[in-house]
């Protein structure tokens, strides 16, 4: 159930994502600030998730995940019926909706499905599927537009009826707990903020930064700048994508061997370099192989901090606190899309760039800084000592058992 709602999820999420700057651009006839603006109004539904998510938090975790694929598709079917920049916004912001909510659930949905030793690998076979998603709509969208088989508008509707697919089959996921069937829905807290937890959040706020910045105008600049068409967006993306499939199950493992910190370190150094070879290459295929470079280490940023996360928290309070964590990363998004689209319309697209290679520096430090087992709330600590005397207990017991037979 949970992979085919990630194929879905990586169908719909992709080919939407595939084919909405060029629809911006041609369509719409988007300019460049325009984008920047779209992409904060896209966030808002990241910057409030956090109230949604207290005032639904009775919702059980499967039929949140149901509803929001169910509400993004509808959105993004609408999408082909905009005619300017003013009314499709509202189409935007549903989707929107939607599709954060998604960001945080599929995550909660994996880690209930194990134990946290090996979260990571569970996360990246999760990630492989929404891969593969992906590479199939990439393969259909350019399919598509190659042989000119479907309008922007038709195409959007068969979006929207694989994200309801997906609706359907996560719909009767069972409530799991540590890879446990549990007859009662897993409580959870509606919101919680804890200082024990600020590392996970100064990893989002500085996630929003980058993500933003590259996320509005990485596409962006291969369209405008370097004239890339839709068939050449879907061959670039199917080549990031047939990397992410091949790998993400292996560095979910190498989260769980070495820890959060070594490999988000190594992640952020990738950013590093990746961002200010996009803002300074001049050729198309160099830019390209940065963007490939790009999107592929950002799989597993969100990883890495969920399972860090998972390490610190208490069961209860993982749902709200990575709908927190995407509330944090989308602070960003209201305003850097916003001044980056300035700065990019006045200066030149690099700046932008610059500047989020300068919050990948900082991620580096800050990483640097991270260790679960110091670092766990007290909440968890106690709920560790509790387990690790129940297992005491139980072995003794099955010992006394032991040497009563003998």
């Amino acid at each position: 159930m949970l992979a085919t709602m990630q194929l879905a999820y990586g169908f719909s999420y992709s080919a939407q994502n595939n084919l909405v700057t060029n629809f911006f651009d041609e369509v719409l006839g988007f300019s460049g600030p325009q984008f920047g603006y779209m992409t904060a109004i896209r966030e808002v539904g990241g910057l409030t998730l956090i109230i949604l998510m207290a005032l639904l938090y009775r919702v059980s975790i499967p039929w949140l995940t149901a509803g929001a694929m169910a509400v993004m598709g509808l959105a993004f079917g609408f999408y082909g019926v905009a005619t300017s920049f003013v009314n499709i916004i509202p189409w935007v912001l549903i989707g929107s909706f939607g599709m954060h909510t998604l960001l945080q659930t599929q995550y909660s949905l994996g880690m209930s499905l194990t134990t946290q030793d090996r979260s990571g690998r569970v996360l990246g076979r999760m990630t492989a599927f929404y891969q593969a998603g992906t590479f199939v709509a990439l393969v259909v969208v350019l399919f598509i537009f190659r042989f000119k088989l479907m309008s922007y508008g038709a195409t959007f509707i068969l979006i929207a009826i694989v994200a309801f697919l997906g609706a359907i089959a996560i719909f009767r996921f069972p409530n799991l707990q540590d890879g446990e069937v549990r007859q009662v829905q897993p409580r959870r807290e509606p919101v919680v903020w804890r200082w024990d937890y600020r590392y996970y959040y100064l990893l989002n706020l500085l996630d929003g930064v980058r993500q933003q910045i590259f996320f509005s105008f990485g596409l962006w600049v291969l369209v405008s700048r370097f004239k890339l068409r839709v068939e050449d967006i879907s061959v670039l993306l199917m080549t990031v994508t047939f990397v992410g499939i091949v790998s993400s199950s292996y560095v979910g493992k190498l989260i769980d061997r070495f820890g959060e910190r070594k490999v988000l370190q190594v992640i952020n150094f990738g950013y590093v370099v990746a961002l200010a070879g996009y803002a300074l290459a001049n050729q198309v295929y160099l830019v390209c192989f940065f963007y490939v470079l790009y999107s592929f280490i950002t799989l597993f940023s969100g990883i890495g901090a969920s399972t860090y996360l998972r390490k610190i928290a208490v069961p209860e309070e993982i749902a709200p606190s990575l709908a927190m964590g995407v509330t944090i990363l989308h602070a960003t998004a209201v305003v850097v899309p916003v001044v980056a689209g300035v700065i990019l319309n006045y200066v030149g697209y690099q700046v932008p760039f610059f500047i989020a290679c300068a919050a990948a520096l900082v991620m580096v430090g800050v990483t640097r800084r991270l260790d679960p087992v110091k670092q766990r709330s007290k909440a968890r600590v106690a709920l560790d000592e509790a387990r690790a005397r129940a297992r005491a207990q139980e072995a003794v017991g099955l010992t006394g058992s032991s040497m009563g037979e003998k």
